[in-house]
């Protein structure tokens, strides 16, 4: 069937996506009117790129902390491009969950679709807090509330992990104060070289209200996967998964963290977390959302 977007049944979203090419021009970045200022863990943390070794240890099957916990928390949060990365409050009708989001727009927010809906949500989510760059109690820029989500037909409908993609749509343009990731489809054959950034907030080290940070190497991808050896947590479904294609480049989000090690086949033969990747048509989708809702 083809791949088209949903909604929950609060607020529609047009389904007719741009026709699908094969690259598709990357959706560009925006650096946000907030302050300039140069992030110190970006700076030293970050990695830029493409692969030149090893970093971090060796792997372990026990749990999506690969060998020992390499993440670092980053506190200087109110700057590029941790700002730009959002802590989660969902409300559904199972319950409260956490989360983690990222801005592809000025009212747009990206996070795994089974953050946005879950059979064990009871489906769609009631109510979505996004916090953009959250540091412990203090929340730099505020938080919204939407009750206005989409995602695609694949993972509503079969809830297959290629698609596990959610959008949330806000009422204010917190994207035009804090910024937002460019967005770009890579090459089957490019995508393995480059070096790859993941900041979230998990709940295993600070409940969902500190971000967390770790660089690493991609181990495998597919067709609609990149799977990797970097540190996440529960509650950094929806993480951005990040390149800079240069030193001096933005940084351009290339998938969209959502499983742990237990989300990898067996058959591959590695220990790796991974991401639904950002292939033509889901960027292509993406890209409607963000005309449609800004």
């Amino acid at each position: 069937m083809p791949l088209e977007s949903v909604s929950n049944p609060v607020g529609e979203v047009p389904q007719e996506p741009p026709a699908i090419e094969i690259l598709p021009e990357p959706l560009p970045g925006n650096a946000g009117s907030a302050t300039g200022e140069v992030s110190r863990s970006a700076k030293y943390l970050a990695v830029k790129g493409r692969l030149e070794g090893l970093i971090g240890g060796p792997p372990s099957a026990i749990e999506s902390v690969i060998g020992p916990d390499e993440r670092t928390r980053i506190v200087d949060t109110e700057l590029a491009p941790w700002r730009r990365i959002c802590a989660l409050r969902v409300l559904s009708p199972a319950g409260n969950f956490i989360g983690t989001g990222w801005f592809a727009g000025p009212r747009t927010v990206i996070t795994a679709g089974h953050c946005v809906f879950h059979r064990q949500m009871s489906g769609w989510a009631t109510r979505i807090t996004v916090i953009p760059g959250r540091n412990g109690t203090e929340m730099p820029y505020g938080e919204a509330s939407s009750t206005r989500f989409s995602s695609l037909n694949y993972w509503t409908e079969t809830t297959n992990p290629d698609y596990d993609i959610g959008a949330i749509h806000l009422e204010t343009s917190f994207g035009d104060q804090v910024g937002w990731f460019s967005t770009a489809v890579l090459s089957d054959a490019d995508i393995p070289g480059y070096l790859i950034n993941i900041s979230g907030y998990p709940g295993d080290r600070g409940l969902g209200n500190e971000q967390y940070f770790h660089a690493n190497r991609i181990l495998r991808v597919t067709n609609s996967r990149v799977f990797y050896s970097n540190d996440t947590a529960q509650g950094q479904s929806g993480s951005p998964v990040w390149i800079y294609p240069a030193a001096d480049a933005e940084p351009m989000a290339i998938g969209i963290h959502n499983y742990g090690v237990g989300g990898t086949p067996a058959d591959y033969n590695i220990t790796a977390n991974s991401a639904t990747r950002i292939v033509p048509e889901v960027l292509d989708q993406m890209r409607a959302w963000i005309e449609t809702n800004g």
